[in-house]
């Protein structure tokens, strides 16, 4: 299987969506838009990328900042629904003392309800990545969405699933069929133990995340270790990536980072090495700062 794009694909600009929640994380201090699709959708667009993001807010006054605020990021708003009925998602978040966040997802709002519409499919056969994870999974009808947008992708594309387990809204059966359905990974060392106990997984670190590869026949994976740094692999080589030493201020949105400059450097050809140096970078980068999209140093490289 290809690993990295023939010379017939490169292209100036491409094309890549997040699907799943959008969302407000509410802080002591304040609130900032948040939410890991959201996230990688706007990474993606400083990067250079045609992004879009396919979710759902509410007719409220947290629903049109949303907008404004994804819109002010490059992001593309023409598969964002609004709905009339349910709010925007809040999350309140408290960081501990190594600036790790603890969170309270609030349930029954407007992301639960990403409505599936036949108007999604020429943006779905333009994509050369799609991100998803677990959370927005919880619900019957975003998972369908999600389920369905998969399945309309061009065999090419690179469906990337960032699993991002919070709290209980996950099953063995929702990573089973996101794993089947993708052919990329990323996960972090706290989620990885999860999915050797409900996979049959063993050995160390690097062996589990060859063994998901294997099982689930992908790409590309990536495993973060925190401030030790990255595995990434694909099925020709395998690399760790130290990360830089800093101090940290908080650590959300560095994994959503960490993706976005993952799906950067794998649809540009770039060699492993640089794919996950560059994406600790970022990454680390994004810890050093409050929020998860801070104003970057300096302009990014576009795809």
């Amino acid at each position: 299987m290809e690993n990295k794009p023939g010379k017939d694909q490169v292209k100036d600009r491409y094309c890549i969506a997040g699907i799943g929640e959008v969302l407000w994380d509410v802080f002591p201090e304040g609130e900032q838009l948040g939410g890991a699709p959201a996230n990688v959708a706007c990474q993606c667009a400083r990067l250079g990328a045609q992004a879009y993001l396919i979710s759902c807010v509410g007719n409220d006054g947290r629903g049109e900042r949303a907008r404004n605020y994804l819109r002010g990021h490059g992001v593309d708003l023409s598969c964002l629904a609004v709905s009339l009925e349910f709010e925007t998602g809040v999350v309140n978040i408290v960081l501990d003392a190594q600036g790790k966040p603890a969170y309270e997802i609030r349930e029954g709002v407007a992301w639960d309800h990403i409505p599936w519409s036949e108007d999604l499919k020429p943006v779905l056969a333009r994509l050369d990545a799609i991100c998803f994870g677990t959370l927005a999974q919880r619900s019957e009808l975003s998972r369908s969405c999600i389920e369905s947008c998969l399945s309309e992708v061009p065999e090419k594309c690179l469906r990337v699933f960032d699993v991002n387990l919070r709290m209980q809204f996950y099953s063995r059966e929702i990573l089973r069929r996101s794993l089947e359905a993708a052919n990329a990974l990323k996960l972090n060392d706290e989620e990885l133990p999860v999915l050797a106990a409900m996979f049959g997984l063993s050995g160390t670190d690097r062996e589990q995340l060859g063994q998901l590869m294997d099982i689930f026949d992908l790409r590309i994976a990536a495993l973060t270790c925190g401030a030790k740094g990255a595995w990434m692999m694909t099925r020709e080589e395998a690399h760790f990536s130290v990360s830089p030493e800093i101090v940290v201020v908080d650590t959300v949105g560095a994994g959503d980072a960490f993706t976005a400059a993952m799906i950067s450097g794998f649809l540009t050809g770039k060699p492993l090495s640089e794919i996950n140096r560059d994406a600790n970078a970022l990454a680390a980068y994004i810890c050093t700062v409050k929020g998860a999209l801070p104003s970057l140093p300096g302009s990014g490289e576009a795809l």
